[in-house]
């Protein structure tokens, strides 16, 4: 390299990184969890199982949620372990090929949604032991989330309380299909604990829970499994909105992660269009129900909804606000979104900036 090209080199502004607010880490075998288990739940799995709602769950019908199937093709490391259970593997395909410079980890395991409370309690345990060991213990540029068993309120908030000081962590974690609607009062010293320690609460969508994700019970096909991820979580925007969750904790910031954000805007417009008409109901909602959309959620960019034309995607940026948009690549699923080649319609460079790294590193306080 020539001196010239050296002196451009060191004087060309340094390229900042993305913020990847979907990664999705797996377990090296179904025995790894156990390491981090006291020996009454190892035996107790030994004899017993896992029971949870979910017919599925671990042996799942549609192919994304299958070991093995649901995942990209080069995303198996040279060593035969499963997709994004090998962390050195993990850093070379995620982090250094697409220039990651903090990814937060969604953990896809049953601990939220198990039959047994206090055995769903002690899986949550063990799952947050898990990330710091092995992901975000010994990479800095990975942080995790919080996970906690949300239908027994009171050990979740212990969880919250033991981990909440300890800046590896960056949010809360809950499914969003829970017994009751989640916006609710059984849920709300969960709230109330984010809002005091200032974590988010991330909100993914999965394949399990403690309710289908129609209303009329398990779909018949992984399309339909697949669409209606996003209908489960309109339910709980306005489950919380209408139960007056954000009134009574108005700092609390809630992440909808993996359901896209195209609905967002019709959302909005159908519950200010029936608050308008039948807000007497709930005197405890005092404003518009799209302010409070609009003060208290953020949105995870996959899948992103590309339509034919660009200009109709322009629109949805626009009226939802590139400040409420993180991006995220679900790695190591089929859908993965590559920052390099996420969104095919030219993005302003202010608003490209704010959802792939501003957004982000403001909310989960990625510089502290």
């Amino acid at each position: 390299m020539e001196a010239t090209e050296l002196d451009r080199e060191k004087t060309a502004p340094k390229r900042l990184g993305v913020v990847d607010c979907d990664i999705h880490p797996s377990f090296e075998n179904p025995q790894e969890l156990g390491k981090y288990l006291p020996q009454r739940w190892r035996d107790h799995l030994r004899d017993f199982a896992l029971r949870t709602p979910s017919p599925f769950l671990g042996a799942m019908i549609y192919p994304r949620m299958t070991p093995g199937n649901g995942m990209r093709r080069d995303s198996w490391p040279p060593n035969g372990k499963p997709p994004a259970s090998d962390l050195p593997f993990l850093r070379e395909q995620l982090l250094d090929q697409c220039n990651i410079d903090h990814g937060v980890l969604q953990p896809l395991a049953a601990g939220a949604v198990t039959n047994n409370q206090d055995l769903g309690a002690a899986l949550c345990v063990g799952i947050n032991d898990w990330q710091i060991d092995k992901f975000a213990g010994p990479e800095p540029r990975l942080r995790a989330s919080i996970c906690v068993a949300q239908e027994d309120a009171t050990e979740a908030v212990a969880e919250i309380d033991r981990r909440a000081h300890d800046r590896r962590f960056v949010q809360i974690s809950i499914p969003p299909r829970t017994i009751e609607p989640i916006g609710r009062r059984r849920y709300w010293p969960i709230f109330e604990a984010a809002e005091h320690y200032g974590l988010p609460i991330g909100l993914h969508t999965g394949a399990f829970g403690q309710r289908p994700n129609t209303p009329s019970g398990w779909s018949s096909f992984y399309l339909e499994e697949h669409y209606a991820a996003s209908n489960s979580l309109q339910t709980v925007i306005v489950s919380m909105i209408m139960e007056g969750v954000f009134e009574r904790f108005p700092r609390l910031k809630i992440v909808v992660v993996e359901g896209g954000f195209s609905w967002v805007p019709s959302l909005a417009w159908r519950m200010d269009r029936e608050w308008k008409r039948m807000g007497s109901e709930v005197p405890q909602v005092k404003r518009k129900p799209s302010e409070y959309l609009r003060d208290h959620f953020w949105f995870t960019t996959q899948p992103i909804e590309e339509p034919e034309e660009n200009r109709h995607l322009d629109d949805l940026l626009r009226w939802i606000g590139a400040d409420r948009l993180m991006f995220s690549t679900d790695y190591p699923h089929w859908d993965f979104d590559d920052p390099r080649f996420a969104f095919r319609t030219p993005l302003d460079p202010a608003d490209r900036a704010k959802i792939f790294r501003e957004n982000a590193m403001a909310l989960f306080r990625l510089d502290q």
